[in-house]
């Protein structure tokens, strides 16, 4: 069998084009856009296309998406109603021509060589799957908001009944990556998140897109199932770092795509379609997920803005009638994007 030597110039032509296209797909807002792009462009060397997907963002941030469109390798996609994340990524993935695509969200900060050391981490270990180590709020790239983690189904046995559970496990939660960084090496791991991950394309072929029918919440759990199950490898890179950067939606257009991305409606048919799919009873967790319902929306927008109105103050009753007005609102903005028309993309 004849040996094939990839030579210095072989690599460097190899690397010259883009091998990664980067899908930027909303988590909740729209307010952290341009420093997410901006970071991307400034802390990125290695080659790349970028594909963003405008679902409805303010004014401001639709004419600097529109300057950033004139430049060259970066694809502005428009639709005229809100989509889902699994959504917008299935447009990106559909129009990705490259060998790996980068998912992740617009609210991520990335950090100097990021994509790079993916990149390195996905050819060394031919892993379907490189998730960073990824970080959350500021100052930027300190609190550990996981480092790869574990998922998997088990049978757990109760009164003389067989159960089909998820085992979830996020790694170094809430850790000094500081303090840390001297412990932190690559591994292999089975779960990741999509809020930013490599992904070898090929991948898809056998798995198919991300599963459109998980709106609002189990989608990365149900992604590394699929990989792990399809034979994938996941690896988590501590050498590449991110950040999740939260923030209380302040405009309009962000606190709508909010209220309707952590619906009620939106959880439960995710909640629903997962458990169906991948044949789990209806455990602790499952129910403790539909009693908290809302709790996005509740504990990041209503009641930090009761207490600000209230000095600080907690009063029961004026809280529970305004959850129960939130539902209501809650329910006639999710009502109202189903009666929209089906979406269309432009370029």
């Amino acid at each position: 069998m004849k040996t094939q030597v990839r030579t210095p110039r072989a690599v460097a032509k190899r690397l010259s084009s883009p091998s990664v296209t980067i899908v930027v797909a909303p988590r909740e807002r729209f307010s952290y856009v341009q420093p997410s792009i901006e970071s991307i462009y400034n802390h990125t060397k290695l080659p790349f296309e970028l594909i963003y997907i405008d679902i409805g963002s303010p004014q401001p941030v639709q004419r600097y998406l529109a300057q950033k469109a004139a430049e060259p390798d970066f694809t502005l996609l428009r639709t005229n109603r809100f989509l889902s994340p699994n959504q917008v990524r299935n447009l990106g993935l559909s129009r990705a021509t490259t060998d790996y695509v980068l998912f992740i969200d617009n609210d991520i900060h990335v950090s100097p060589g990021w994509l790079e050391r993916l990149w390195t981490c996905a050819q060394e270990t031919d892993a379907a799957v490189v998730s960073p180590l990824i970080c959350v709020g500021k100052p930027l790239h300190e609190r550990i908001l996981m480092a790869g983690g574990e998922v998997r189904i088990f049978l757990e046995t109760d009164g003389g009944q067989t159960h089909r559970c998820i085992f979830q496990k996020h790694y170094l939660v809430n850790r000094s990556a500081t303090i840390i960084k001297h412990q932190l090496q690559r591994r292999a791991c089975s779960y990741a998140e999509l809020h930013c991950m490599l992904v070898k394309r090929e991948i898809f072929d056998q798995i198919g897109f991300l599963d459109e029918k998980l709106l609002s919440t189990r989608e990365h759990i149900d992604f590394c199932l699929s990989v792990t199950q399809a034979g994938g490898k996941i690896y988590c890179e501590p050498d590449a770092v991110v950040s999740y950067v939260p923030e209380t939606p302040r405009h309009w257009s962000d606190l709508t795509y909010f209220m309707l991305r952590w619906s009620d409606a939106w959880e439960v048919e995710s909640l629903l379609h997962f458990q169906k799919k991948w044949h789990l009873n209806m455990d602790r967790d499952f129910m403790q997920r539909f009693r908290q319902l809302g709790h996005q929306r509740h504990q990041i927008v209503l009641l930090p803005l009761l207490r600000r109105l209230t000095i600080g103050h907690r009063i029961p009753w004026l809280e529970k009638m305004a959850i129960g007005l939130e539902r209501w609102c809650n329910r006639y903005i999710t009502a109202r994007h189903r009666q929209l028309p089906t979406p269309f993309v432009e370029r």
